[in-house]
């Protein structure tokens, strides 16, 4: 197998990340990295390589056209990382409901699945079936294989997984899934410094936002339940909302459902908050009152919600920050954990000043972690493993 190469696709609703890995020692080493953003004008597509930062616009071809914009985009990045000798291409993909519990080979059979559990996730699953169909067309005869956000959770005792709904509903598939839980996986496998049965909270902090308790490497409980929507507040995204105001919206207040959905999903969170902006970045830098509202409101759910997650478990062993905000942003990190100090976290300042992978002070009785999630290296490990399956049958 070494030798080989991979590519692997993470499809975001507004962006694809695009990942390109050879295969030495029976793993994918990872070689470079690219970003197409849509909400660029002109589209553009940005390669991270050795180092440098290279970028080259698109042409024209609308984002209606997947197919073209990914033929353009591979055509320049051709020049720049070998592509031919590709032996696999990986997806993420958002929603597997119970169909999917790990990473599947893609043909006819698991795409008209994936293609039904588009009801279940609308704003993201035809943004990677639009990509997969792109792939294929532009590499057929190649292995294409999906990983899934929600297969992570699946380990969930039933109870942890149901909302007390009617059982006919539940048995319609409305129960709780959990998402990312491709970067939960590689937080799972990066847990080495912990004993191996720790009881740790993971809290994935970026524009979309979870945490996720797990013990043994397995999820146990997630802040995000049937949908993204749920669970702490987001950069558009409103979090744990009483189902009461969405019936008040579409009940008194006559909204339409498809206003709703535009509120929740992409006029709430930190930027419904603050009236500014869904960038925390640009909140934290703000001295207006209603800024800083916005992020005390996220640091008030994030603690609360690891709270919530520890009682699943019966007690939290570590917290573990990551994704861009948890990665990259101490006074949100220092807040999250001043109000978790009563469980016996004690953040060392200095530690989280340096974005160090400990925070917290040995005195600590919680250890506070700061670990980088990839999720595309898990994509193209699942890549490789299904890769690595057909050669032995």
């Amino acid at each position: 197998m070494s030798g080989a190469s991979i590519l692997t696709f993470n499809a975001g609703s507004s962006t694809v990340k695009l990942g390109f890995y050879a295969v030495a020692d029976d793993r994918p080493r990872p070689l470079a990295r690219a970003v197409i953003d849509f909400r660029d004008d002109p589209f553009e597509v940005r390669l991270t390589l050795d180092g440098r930062h290279l970028a080259q616009r698109l042409p024209d071809a609308g984002a209606g056209d997947m197919t073209a914009v990914l033929d353009a985009a591979l055509g320049w990045l051709g020049g720049h990382v070998d592509l031919s000798d590709l032996a696999a291409v990986g997806h993420r993909v958002v929603h597997g409901g119970d169909l999917f519990t790990g990473p599947a080979r893609i043909d006819e059979a698991s795409l008209a699945r994936i293609g039904q559990l588009s009801r279940l996730a609308p704003l993201h699953q035809p943004q990677s079936l639009r990509l997969i169909a792109a792939a294929r067309t532009l590499f057929p005869g190649l292995l294409q294989t999906a990983s899934f956000d929600t297969a992570f959770h699946a380990s969930q005792d039933p109870l942890a997984r149901r909302l007390a709904i009617p059982r006919a509903l539940h048995d319609a598939g409305i129960r709780r899934y959990g998402f990312h839980g491709l970067s939960y996986r590689h937080i799972a496998g990066a847990l080495h410094d912990l004993p191996p049965d720790a009881r740790v909270v993971a809290a994935h902090l970026g524009s979309g936002a979870s945490l996720c308790a797990m013990q043994g490497g397995v999820s146990r409980d997630s802040s995000m339940g049937f949908s993204t929507l749920d669970g702490i507040p987001m950069a558009t995204r409103c979090g744990a909302l009483d189902p009461g105001v969405v019936l008040h919206l579409l009940g008194p207040m006559g909204w339409s459902l498809e206003r709703v959905e535009r509120t929740l999903y992409h006029e709430s969170g930190l930027l419904g908050v603050s009236g500014i902006d869904a960038d925390s970045r640009e909140l934290l830098d703000s001295d207006r009152p209603e800024a800083a509202e916005a992020i005390a409101l996220f640091c008030l759910r994030i603690a609360g919600e690891a709270a919530r997650l520890a009682a699943t478990m019966g007690g939290i062993d570590a917290l573990v920050f990551t994704a861009g905000i948890g990665e990259h942003q101490p006074r949100i990190r220092a807040a999250v954990c001043e109000r978790l100090a009563w469980l016996g976290l004690d953040l060392d300042p200095a530690a989280n000043a340096a974005n160090a992978r400990r925070i917290s002070t040995f005195a600590s009785r919680i250890a506070a972690l700061v670990i980088p999630t990839d999720e595309e290296q898990v994509i193209a490990e699942e890549a490789l493993d299904l890769l690595a399956r057909r050669g032995a049958s």
